[in-house]
């Protein structure tokens, strides 16, 4: 808590002094941009689920299936093709087709579907039934989201604040990640300490305590994904705003 409360006083003095000087190292006026304000939204609400399935999916396979290292890097990279396979140049192309604002909405709406399919994975679960199919949503649901994710807060300033506005993406992404990953495993952690309090088996307390975690992070991502598909406002497209 202390940490926390540390963490608060000084990003208040950052955004005092940031307010206040002439030059500033990040114009708060940015988010008076309504693309721009959404973007750091979706990107918030969307690591605070992803990072929690990278974190809980992996103790899920070694602490409930009894998964090696190895098998547990193995089981993650279907998903992590798909999202190197997008990044080389196929968001960028369903980008063009379909537009920011629905590629987004997609990809975090895939992203949501992902998690919450983990919420019924078992304690006897098999990979081809109740992880593949889960992994392979998210990598989809995540390799269309973040090209459009960045474009959708650059759609909104000018050209020379078009850096400026992916990093603040890519920052509230990592804060989201970090936030949402300590909430979740809290979560996670309290329900299966009530469960194993009461009675429950250990194994299925922490699997039902991974699936409250995994269910909170699907509204998250749900969440974000109902945000930009309601608020985000699509402009057309600056010529070599997209990478090919």
């Amino acid at each position: 808590l202390s940490k926390l409360g540390s963490a608060i006083v000084l990003m208040i003095i950052f955004l005092v002094i940031e307010s206040r000087v002439r030059f500033p190292l990040m114009p708060l006026s940015l988010f008076k941009l309504r693309n721009v304000t959404v973007a750091n939204i979706g990107g918030v609400l969307w690591a605070g689920g992803m990072f929690a399935w990278f974190f809980l999916s992996a103790l899920y396979m070694q602490l409930i299936l009894h998964y090696t290292p190895m098998q547990v890097g193995l089981a993650f990279l279907p998903s992590n093709l798909i999202m190197a396979a997008l990044s080389l140049g196929l968001s960028a192309k369903i980008v063009l087709r379909f537009g920011i604002r629905k590629s987004l909405t997609t990809g975090l709406s895939l992203v949501a579907l992902g998690l919450l399919l983990f919420v019924r994975a078992p304690v006897d679960g098999i990979f081809l039934r109740d992880i593949l199919p889960n992994m392979l949503l998210l990598g989809l649901g995540a390799g269309i989201a973040f090209n459009p994710m960045l474009l959708a807060a650059m759609n909104d300033v000018e050209q020379k604040d078009s850096g400026l506005a992916s990093g603040m993406v890519n920052t509230a992404f990592m804060m989201g990640g970090a936030l949402g990953l300590s909430v979740l495993a809290s979560l996670a952690a309290s329900r299966s300490g009530s469960l194993i309090a009461s009675g429950v088996e250990q194994l299925s307390a922490i699997t039902q305590g991974y699936h409250l975690a995994f269910f909170v992070g699907a509204i998250f991502a749900g969440l974000g994904a109902t945000i930009v598909g309601l608020f985000l406002v699509e402009k057309p497209q600056r010529e070599g705003q997209i990478a090919h």
